[in-house]
């Protein structure tokens, strides 16, 4: 059995190589002490962005595994607002701890974190979205954007 990446390890492993690369090649401080301590309220809004959309997967009782097929989808709350709320909040805290960082080198994760779930995980999503709930799903899609 070939065990599948799940998205939260690449968040996870961003996280890890964002403190290890400022640690290790603080290349160029770009944010400077105090500014830096501006990453923590960012970090918190990716926070309570994923609590949120994680808590009406849960109220839902719906899988958040993406290779899963999916049983129902969300149409409430943040949800209304972005296609990929979990990932958009991943992302979002991802920038705020290189921010928090504040060298140059940190800031190439979140762009890698975001290549990759915009590039394989949410078209995979999607497509098994559209096979589950035609049409639905379509007019989701053509209402309601992939991040913001």
């Amino acid at each position: 059995m070939v065990k599948k990446i799940m998205p939260p390890t690449f968040f996870y492993l961003g996280i890890v190589l964002i403190i290890l690369m400022h640690l290790i090649f603080p290349i160029k401080q770009i944010i400077s002490y105090p500014y830096t301590f501006s990453g923590l309220l960012i970090i918190l809004i990716g926070a309570i962005l994923n609590i949120w959309a994680w808590s009406l997967f849960i109220k839902d009782n719906t899988t958040q595994n993406p290779y899963k097929t999916p049983n129902k989808f969300v149409l409430i709350g943040i949800y209304n607002i972005s296609r990929n709320p979990m990932y958009l909040g991943m992302l979002i805290i991802l920038i705020g701890i290189a921010i928090l960082m504040g060298s140059l080198i940190t800031f190439i994760f979140p762009i890698i974190f975001f290549v990759i779930i915009n590039w394989f995980f949410i078209p995979m999503e999607e497509k098994n979205m559209e096979i589950k709930f035609g049409k639905k799903y379509s007019e989701y899609k053509n209402k309601v954007r992939r991040w913001i």
